[in-house]
């Protein structure tokens, strides 16, 4: 009978002790801050290339996942909240790739198109130059 009850005294103890450190573990990983940081100025950067007009999926994304990661960080989960940033920084630099890739695209048609333009201004005809006839020099 003094057997049975150490052993349940050590398997509870164990039990006990487990949950500490798994409770201390999750305690334990901090805030990735920088990485939030890196993910915010990424989603600042998409916005000022132009991603709103040209990758708005992409950049909603990034801002949804921006906040997830806030969030997190609010509540100390700290694995979430650092993974939640990482995907809002790749989300993010892609909504900028994007952006930068259809502005480029843009220009590009527009010299294509001035090109087009000069070329055909080139080759229209233009009007016959008429050189007045000068009278030839008397024979002698």
């Amino acid at each position: 009978m003094k057997l049975e009850r150490s052993k349940v005294r050590r398997a509870g103890g164990a039990a006990i002790a487990a949950a500490a450190l798994g409770m201390a573990a999750c305690a334990s990983t901090p805030v990735p801050n920088d990485r939030l940081a890196v993910a915010h100025d990424s989603v600042q950067r998409a916005e000022r290339s132009g991603a709103p007009e040209l990758a708005p999926v992409q950049l909603a994304s990034a801002k949804d996942k921006l906040n997830k990661a806030e969030n997190a960080a609010a509540h100390h989960d700290g694995v979430p909240a650092g993974q939640y940033a990482d995907q809002a920084n790749v989300d993010a630099q892609l909504a900028e790739a994007m952006a930068k890739s259809h502005k480029a695209a843009m220009d590009f048609d527009a010299s294509m198109q001035a090109l087009r333009s000069e070329s055909m201004r080139s080759t229209q005809p233009t009007a016959p130059v008429v050189v007045p006839a000068q009278p030839l020099p008397p024979s002698t």
